[in-house]
């Protein structure tokens, strides 16, 4: 299964950033999907209105995207979930067999793309419950997921209006 993280607030962008569109007139959103979706046998969107509601509550930030995509992976038999960012149009090929093996991984440095299997489910739900800033990086460092590096390989993330024009500048990954 595959999972859209898309609960953000876009502070840095100004506006839905998940809404903006492309230099071609697709919105992220919709890059988003369709690089993950040839990889996955589902796709969902988490955090926004008519995906799955953030889990165990609304504003959790990623971690409760992420929390709803493992239940309902877990309630759909899937054993685990792929991720990205909506702010992530581009989802290389090569990256679901370097990130799916023995526990969570994530590519270095995009903490939003990661293997996470839907047996963590509990385990977050206590981390969401416990007294702590909710930090993607406390949570990776809790369950001591694999980091995963694939050299020379620079995806952009749009966070800034300037990022997107950069974006449909310059192309894709390098």
């Amino acid at each position: 299964m595959g999972a859209i993280l898309a609960g953000g607030r876009s502070s840095r962008f100004g506006s839905d950033k998940a809404l903006a569109r492309m230099a071609d007139g697709r919105t992220l959103i919709d890059h988003a999907m369709a690089g993950l979706a040839p990889h996955v046998a589902t796709v969902v969107i988490c955090g926004r209105e008519g995906g799955l509601p953030d889990r165990p509550a609304p504003d959790m930030g990623p971690l409760g995207g992420l929390n709803a995509a493992l239940h309902h992976a877990l309630d759909h038999g899937f054993a685990g979930v792929l991720t990205t960012g909506c702010d992530m149009p581009f989802y290389p090929a090569a990256l679901p067999a370097a990130l799916i093996g023995e526990g969570a991984a994530i590519l270095k440095g995009q903490q939003l793309l990661g293997w996470w299997p839907a047996t963590l489910s509990p385990q977050l739900d206590v981390h969401l419950a416990a007294d702590n800033n909710r930090s993607i990086h406390g949570w990776l460092a809790r369950i001591g997921a694999r980091i995963v590096a694939m050299p020379g390989l620079v995806l952009p993330n749009v966070n800034r209006p300037e990022d997107l024009a950069n974006l449909s500048r310059d192309g894709g990954p390098r």
